[in-house]
């Protein structure tokens, strides 16, 4: 797949300016981290990526194409919220099942198996609801559901914020196999350890406003993501 495009995309919500003529370019093959202060713009900006909200001006345009709702597009994308967006009474294979047969997937029994191995929840008991799980644990499971369709563009709202030092560890290795894969990874975090940890491409947001668009081959330091982001921000 190209490039996931942006030209001039604004939100207004109720008289208020989410978004401001945001440009911005994702290429394909990189982990994309949109970095701000709160209240910058950066879920309603992920919501628009993902197409569950519109812009109120602007194009987004990925592969060439206008990605938007009824776009066949939607179907390429894997979303993880904030919210892990799982059904709590039925099980983690029962959650799988029900989105691969929204996608037309095959669930199998092995192939459920092999999700679940995937995110690390191989041992999960098999009558366990979701609802009973820790949050750690849901959002594992909120990636296996992400990544059950074979997705090109992967869109994360701060996706290391319920998990434990070994949890983000572990997702620092799956985005860089995304990665790898050749996918479009967009990721929106307050965490600049985690931004920088996993990282080749940033975008600082303040006011609704691109500050600061920077990719590095090989990534970014810490020490030296804090210091842009000081400098684009003032924070």
């Amino acid at each position: 797949m190209s490039a996931l495009e942006l030209s001039s995309v604004g939100k207004i919500y109720g008289g208020r300016r989410a978004l401001h003529a945001v440009t911005a370019r994702f290429e394909a093959g990189r982990v994309g981290a949109v970095l701000g202060p709160n209240g910058a713009g950066k879920t309603t900006l992920l919501s628009i990526l993902s197409t569950l909200v519109s812009p109120s001006s602007g194009t987004v345009r990925w592969d060439g194409a206008p990605l938007e709702r009824g776009s066949p597009l939607r179907a390429r994308i894997g979303y993880v919220g904030h919210d892990p967006g799982l059904y709590g009474d039925l099980t983690a294979r029962e959650n799988l099942r029900f989105f691969c047969a929204l996608h037309g997937q095959d669930a199998t029994p092995a192939r459920l198996d092999r999700l679940l191995a995937r995110v690390g929840l191989a041992d999960v008991p098999a009558d366990a609801s979701a609802r009973t799980f820790s949050r750690g644990m849901q959002q594992r499971l909120a990636l296996a559901r992400a990544l059950a369709h074979d997705p090109a563009l992967l869109l994360f709202d701060e996706p290391s914020s319920a998990l434990d030092p070994a949890g983000a560890a572990w997702l620092q290795t799956e985005l860089a196999a995304e990665r790898a894969a050749g996918r479009t990874v967009v990721l929106v975090t307050h965490d600049l350890e985690a931004a920088a940890a996993i990282a080749d491409h940033v975008v600082v947001l303040r006011r609704g406003r691109v500050v600061r668009d920077e990719a590095r081959e090989g990534g970014f330091q810490a020490d030296a993501l804090r210091a842009l982001y000081r400098e684009a921000t003032g924070d």
